[in-house]
């Protein structure tokens, strides 16, 4: 810890997801001190979500010591440009869909100290390689599975940025193309996250209650309120349809994965998210899908592995990480 860590011994980390804003005061060691969350989609303006955000942080601030004791923040957000600082037409943000959003300035303005901003999948990678189970890799991809698809790709030790900020969004390559594909948050269609996301797989399972009479557990419920925990507590449970949708959704996985391999050579594919939490339902199709479509040349190679970093630690850690390297 250098002479300005001690004198400001704590880092904020935000994890902004489409659904909830979890905030984590971490010191140097990377242990997380407190922490607090907002819903992030309950404001129209991102004025509005700042104010919230500030009021909630005060009381764990102060928990630590104060403002003073706070070097910096440091934010991981759907389309966050770590360039600019700012969130760039984000399709799951209420208040950041239409337009660009200088994040960074905003809470740094209302925190009074300096503030850095990257994408929220690409926290989760720098949290994965500092205390996950990506540490001691150099070559890695990150796919996080929540309201949308992100990643984060780690090519010789180093996140992959691109020369504008936003290299990496593999939640968006098409899977499905022309007018069968499904329309996308983004505005294209049939992108991998309109399927494979939480919310594609409360979909899937929408489609085929819709397409057959087969019996499920799911039928005991509204379709429009199913959600992707509906469909792996009823997989768990050994409905058949529940798993079916599960073995789609993993070999589409299986199949993106296997053409993200011919470009970088990972030796990892590391899925983290609540929808990992189905475990073999969708890592076992993953596997297999992959081996199928995968060139020769790469195939049982490349590790599947499941987050080691519990809920948002990832994600939050993997945000205070930049938080530390702002030089002020």
């Amino acid at each position: 810890m250098n002479e300005q860590q001690g004198i400001k011994p704590y880092v904020i980390g935000l994890d902004l997801g489409g659904t909830n804003s979890v905030f984590g005061i971490v010191d140097a060691r990377g242990e997380i001190k407190a922490t607090t969350a907002i819903k992030t989609g309950g404001y129209e303006k991102v004025e509005d979500y700042v104010k919230a955000s500030v009021e909630a942080l005060q009381p764990i601030i102060e928990q630590v010591g104060g403002i003073d004791k706070i070097k910096a923040m440091g934010i991981g957000a759907p389309n966050g440009n770590y360039y600019n600082g700012t969130i760039e037409f984000a399709p799951n943000l209420p208040w950041a869909h239409d337009g660009i959003v200088p994040l960074a300035k905003l809470f740094s303005d209302a925190l009074g100290i300096p503030v850095a901003l990257t994408n929220d999948a690409n926290a989760a990678a720098i949290g994965e390689m500092v205390y996950g189970v990506a540490r001691g890799m150099k070559n890695f991809i990150v796919i996080t599975l929540g309201t949308g698809v992100g990643s984060g790709i780690v090519v010789n030790g180093q996140l992959l940025y691109g020369h504008d900020g936003f290299a990496g969004e593999l939640g968006h390559v098409t899977m499905v193309r022309g007018a069968e594909g499904r329309p996308c948050g983004c505005g294209r269609t049939g992108c991998l996250e309109a399927y494979c996301s939480a919310i594609g797989v409360a979909r899937t399972a929408r489609e085929l209650l819709s397409k057959t009479e087969r019996p499920s557990l799911l039928r005991d419920m509204n379709p429009e309120d199913i959600t992707s925990l509906d469909v792996s507590i009823a997989a768990g449970k050994g409905d058949e349809l529940a798993k079916e949708i599960y073995e789609f959704t993993g070999h589409m996985l299986g199949e993106a994965c296997a053409d993200f391999a011919a470009f970088s050579s990972p030796e990892a594919f590391i899925f983290f998210g609540g929808m990992v939490k189905a475990g073999d339902l969708i890592m076992n199709p993953i596997k297999k899908a992959y081996n199928e479509h995968v060139l020769p040349i790469f195939r049982n190679k490349a590790q599947f592995l499941v987050s080691g970093l519990d809920g948002a630690s990832a994600a939050v850690l993997g945000a205070s990480a930049i938080g530390w390297e702002i030089q002020q």
